[in-house]
């Protein structure tokens, strides 16, 4: 287990280096670059002045010593003006020339500054990652007991009147995108003239003119039933039909083994069959399922905190993307590559521990 351990973190680090210089590249194009140049500067701003401008940014120098000033590896540029001012990739105005360390990068914690919000990339971070955390950790609360749930009544029997409503269920979330769920439960739940909320406002079983609030925006100072709802079951619902689906088919095929047909012809309770013979065997296909959702969460709420303009993780992506901010989206592509690639180790690691006789190559 160690040495698969170690050998996982190695091929973790490779990928990471790899798919962080795809990225950088991409976002460094020269298009990209005169883009940052204007909008830092002047959109008004002549070929021969955008040049000047990324001559003076460090942004002439090659993409490999440009991409190892950003990873801390490489010394990072400075620039003499004729005034005598140096400036340069670690100088600031709490670092001057003559304190300033010759690398900051990624390896040193500096992740570079945010051209939009005009803060440290790690601060904006930081802070979209815990709106998001929270998110996602009330989505899997509500989402993984409620498909656990379907999936293993709906594959228990196989083909019944149950089986089939279930899973009909589970089809129409699944093939629900979240952008028209979250319409639909906002014009049920939270309009003050159409769906449900009017009748039970009418009714008096309501304070206010709605059930939910159709913004998270509140949530990000205190999250309430009220304000967070809504995103929440937008997200759940998509996740619940995928997993649901791949519990009954787990479950499904589980329930047809020789090994549970000799427990039922031992006598064995049906109750007993499920929880102490079936039910382990057929969660491993589903934690993996469930294990992808982390990472599909990270990057999949991009929808979801834009509709309820809930400023998370998606949202400063959304930012990031649209007003060409280099380093903060080269700061969203690190979270991301790397939640996903802690997230399927874990669920190789899962796989040993729920079911010993699966080894490891």
């Amino acid at each position: 287990m160690l040495s698969f351990i170690l050998r996982r973190t190695g091929i973790m680090a490779l990928t990471v280096l790899v798919l962080t210089f795809i990225v950088f590249w991409l976002t460094n194009l020269e298009p990209s670059l005169e883009k940052l140049a204007k909008s830092e500067a002047s959109v008004r701003m002549s070929d021969a002045e955008v040049a000047s401008w990324l001559l003076k940014n460090g942004y002439e120098a090659p993409l490999l010593s440009r991409y190892g000033q950003w990873l801390g590896l490489v010394p990072g540029w400075r620039f003499s003006q004729d005034e005598g001012v140096t400036t340069g990739r670690c100088i600031s105005r709490e670092r001057p020339a003559a304190v300033a360390p010759q690398r900051c990068g990624l390896l040193q914690g500096e992740w570079g500054w945010s051209s939009v919000f005009k803060q440290p990339v790690s601060d904006v971070l930081i802070r979209a990652l815990g709106h998001t955390s929270w998110l996602m950790l009330w989505v899997m609360l509500v989402m993984v007991p409620v498909s656990l749930l379907i999936g293993v009544l709906s594959g228990m029997r196989e083909g019944s009147r149950s089986d089939r409503l279930l899973s009909g269920f589970a089809i129409a979330t699944t093939a629900t995108p979240e952008y028209v769920s979250g319409v639909i439960l906002v014009a049920l739940f939270a309009s003050a003239t159409t769906g449900l909320s009017p009748l039970l406002a009418e009714a008096g079983w309501i304070e206010g003119k709605t059930l939910f609030q159709g913004t998270a925006t509140s949530a990000m100072e205190e999250l309430s039933f009220k304000n967070f709802t809504l995103p929440v079951l937008t997200i759940a619902l998509y996740g619940i039909g995928y997993i649901a689906r791949m519990t009954r088919a787990s479950m499904a095929e589980v329930m047809s083994q020789q090994y549970i047909r000799t427990a039922r012809l031992k006598g064995v309770s049906f109750r007993n069959i499920v929880l102490k013979h079936a039910l382990r065997n057929a969660l491993i296909a589903p934690f993996t399922v469930i294990m992808l959702q982390f990472p599909w969460l990270l990057n999949g709420v991009v929808i979801v905190e834009t509709l309820f303009n809930y400023k998370g993780f998606g949202w400063t992506l959304v930012q990031a993307a649209g007003n060409n901010d280099i380093s903060l989206l080269l700061g969203c592509s690190i979270i991301a590559v790397i939640v996903v690639l802690i997230t399927q180790a874990i669920s190789d690691i899962g796989y040993v521990l729920l079911n010993p006789r699966i080894r490891l190559a």
